[in-house]
């Protein structure tokens, strides 16, 4: 559904594709860096040592990318809609490739990988099955996709992902509401099984990396799903 029913601040809305073009630069340095890196630290579900080749889709800065690098992934095919970002993916020298595509429609080869991710975008599809079925054709039987999200919790309370200009303006990447349900009928009717669902709740420890987000401490604010090829 789309966010605007929820929206409480009305900044000016932009595409993903021209609002990651303009955050790229201050990126790595702006976004909470508690959304994402704990719970991939957290899953139980997947052997990373036993991926021999992984697609990041969504790849942007190459966040994700550095991680899997970090758990001895060594080959990464990255993909993302913008140009700018990938250009700072280029520079961490950690993927095989980089190509600028859409996440439902990569150009990457079928049956190939052992692992998908995608991290900190699923927000902006208006759909989520063409990302799924993509998804399920790029892996392996028993390859893992590994899909880490913005809560919706945190859109439907009218907090939408946004970002600063130089001038202090805040700009609102457009956004859709996904609630888990959609995700769990996208991820099955594309041939997938869900093996796990965990979710981040901020805390203390979580808010010494964004004080400014005290106001939030209890509030769930992201989330990762694990699901394995069934085929």
């Amino acid at each position: 559904m789309k966010f605007s029913p929820f929206d409480k601040r009305g900044y000016p809305v932009v595409s993903a594709a021209a609002g990651y073009a303009e955050w790229a630069v201050t990126y790595e340095e702006t976004v909470a860096v508690g959304l994402d890196g704990q719970l991939l630290s957290d899953i139980k579900s997947v052997t990373w040592k036993q991926v021999h080749q992984a697609a990041d889709l969504a790849c942007g800065t190459g966040r994700t990318g550095a991680w899997l690098w970090q758990q001895g992934v060594r080959a990464i095919d990255g993909i993302d809609l913008t140009p700018e970002m990938l250009a700072i993916a280029e520079r961490k020298q950690i993927y095989r490739r980089l190509l600028v595509a859409e996440v439902a429609d990569t150009g990457l080869p079928s049956k190939t990988y052992e692992l998908c991710t995608l991290v900190l975008a699923d927000e902006h599809l208006a759909d989520l099955d063409p990302v799924y079925r993509e998804a399920a054709r790029l892996l392996v039987p028993q390859g893992n996709f590994v899909l880490l999200g913005y809560q919706p919790f945190f859109l439907m309370n009218g907090l939408p992902t946004h970002f600063h200009r130089e001038n202090g303006d805040a700009i609102t990447i457009r956004s859709y509401v996904h609630l888990f349900s959609e995700h769990y009928r996208a991820g099955s009717n594309a041939g997938l099984r869900l093996f796990e669902l965990n979710e981040c709740v901020i805390d203390e420890e979580w808010l010494q990396t964004k004080p400014k987000w005290r106001a939030y401490l209890h509030w769930p604010v992201s989330f990762v799903l694990v699901w394995s090829h069934a085929a």
